[in-house]
Protein backbone atom coordinates (compact mmCIF):
# COMPACT_ATOMS: atom_id res chain seq x y z
CA UNK A 1 0.00 0.00 0.00
CA UNK A 2 1.07 3.55 -0.93
CA UNK A 3 0.83 6.26 1.39
CA UNK A 4 -1.87 8.08 -0.81
CA UNK A 5 -4.12 5.14 -0.55
CA UNK A 6 -3.12 4.73 3.75
CA UNK A 7 -3.90 8.69 4.27
CA UNK A 8 -7.49 8.21 1.87
CA UNK A 9 -8.45 5.04 3.44
CA UNK A 10 -7.38 5.85 7.17
CA UNK A 11 -9.18 9.06 7.20
CA UNK A 12 -12.30 7.12 6.75
CA UNK A 13 -12.10 5.74 10.35
CA UNK A 14 -10.90 9.19 11.69
CA UNK A 15 -13.96 10.22 14.66
CA UNK A 16 -12.24 13.10 16.56
CA UNK A 17 -13.54 16.76 17.82
CA UNK A 18 -13.83 19.56 15.66
CA UNK A 19 -12.36 16.68 12.94
CA UNK A 20 -11.11 18.72 9.76
CA UNK A 21 -10.29 21.91 12.13
CA UNK A 22 -8.03 20.39 14.80
CA UNK A 23 -4.35 19.23 14.11
CA UNK A 24 -4.49 18.89 17.83
CA UNK A 25 -5.73 15.75 18.56
CA UNK A 26 -3.50 14.06 16.08
CA UNK A 27 -0.79 15.35 17.43
CA UNK A 28 -1.29 14.51 20.51
CA UNK A 29 -2.64 10.79 19.37
CA UNK A 30 0.94 10.89 17.64
CA UNK A 31 2.92 11.83 20.71
CA UNK A 32 1.51 8.77 22.82
CA UNK A 33 1.36 6.21 20.32
CA UNK A 34 5.11 6.79 19.54
CA UNK A 35 5.35 6.64 23.50
CA UNK A 36 4.11 3.52 22.91
CA UNK A 37 6.16 2.22 20.42
CA UNK A 38 9.33 3.68 22.67
CA UNK A 39 7.78 1.41 25.28
CA UNK A 40 7.71 -1.86 23.52
CA UNK A 41 11.42 -1.45 22.66
CA UNK A 42 12.40 -0.04 26.34
CA UNK A 43 10.66 -3.86 27.52
CA UNK A 44 12.81 -5.35 24.92
CA UNK A 45 15.73 -4.39 26.24
CA UNK A 46 15.28 -4.48 29.84
CA UNK A 47 13.11 -7.91 29.53
CA UNK A 48 14.18 -10.29 26.58
CA UNK A 49 17.53 -8.74 26.04
CA UNK A 50 17.03 -6.76 23.38
CA UNK A 51 16.56 -10.02 21.54
CA UNK A 52 13.27 -9.74 19.48
CA UNK A 53 10.86 -12.55 18.90
CA UNK A 54 7.62 -12.93 16.52
CA UNK A 55 5.70 -11.85 19.14
CA UNK A 56 7.19 -9.00 20.21
CA UNK A 57 7.69 -7.71 16.65
CA UNK A 58 4.08 -7.86 16.15
CA UNK A 59 2.61 -6.15 19.46
CA UNK A 60 5.53 -3.07 17.51
CA UNK A 61 4.57 -3.49 14.29
CA UNK A 62 0.38 -3.01 15.92
CA UNK A 63 2.16 0.08 18.00
CA UNK A 64 3.98 1.27 14.39
CA UNK A 65 0.38 1.27 12.50
CA UNK A 66 -1.48 3.38 14.85
CA UNK A 67 1.52 5.96 14.87
CA UNK A 68 1.10 6.33 11.00
CA UNK A 69 -2.77 6.29 11.70
CA UNK A 70 -1.80 9.59 14.10
CA UNK A 71 0.43 10.75 11.55
CA UNK A 72 -1.92 10.25 8.35
CA UNK A 73 -4.63 12.23 10.34
CA UNK A 74 -2.11 15.74 11.29
CA UNK A 75 -0.79 15.29 7.75
CA UNK A 76 -4.64 15.77 6.28
CA UNK A 77 -5.61 18.16 9.00
CA UNK A 78 -2.46 20.49 7.70
CA UNK A 79 -3.28 19.70 4.09
CA UNK A 80 0.16 17.73 3.63
CA UNK A 81 -0.02 14.86 1.64
CA UNK A 82 2.16 11.67 2.87
CA UNK A 83 3.41 11.12 -0.19
CA UNK A 84 5.41 14.41 -0.41
CA UNK A 85 6.25 14.36 2.89
CA UNK A 86 8.02 11.45 2.12
CA UNK A 87 9.53 12.54 -1.15
CA UNK A 88 11.27 15.70 0.75
CA UNK A 89 12.28 13.72 2.99
CA UNK A 90 14.15 11.07 1.14
CA UNK A 91 15.46 14.15 -1.57
CA UNK A 92 16.97 15.77 2.34
CA UNK A 93 18.64 13.01 3.06
CA UNK A 94 20.20 12.22 -0.32
CA UNK A 95 21.33 15.76 -0.69
CA UNK A 96 23.13 15.11 2.70
CA UNK A 97 24.56 12.17 1.59
CA UNK A 98 26.28 13.40 -1.62
CA UNK A 99 27.61 16.04 0.82
CA UNK A 100 28.68 13.89 3.11
CA UNK A 101 26.87 15.70 5.64
CA UNK A 102 24.12 12.75 6.84
CA UNK A 103 26.02 12.99 10.29
CA UNK A 104 25.47 16.62 11.67
CA UNK A 105 23.52 19.15 13.65
CA UNK A 106 21.03 21.45 12.47
CA UNK A 107 18.63 21.06 9.97
CA UNK A 108 20.44 23.40 6.98
CA UNK A 109 23.18 20.94 6.40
Amino acid sequence: MDFETYQKLSRKTAIYPDKDKNFTYPALGLAGETGEVIEKVKKLVRDKNSIIDDATREEVKKEMGDVLWYLAQLATELKISLNEAAEKNIEKLMSRMEKGTLHGKGDDR
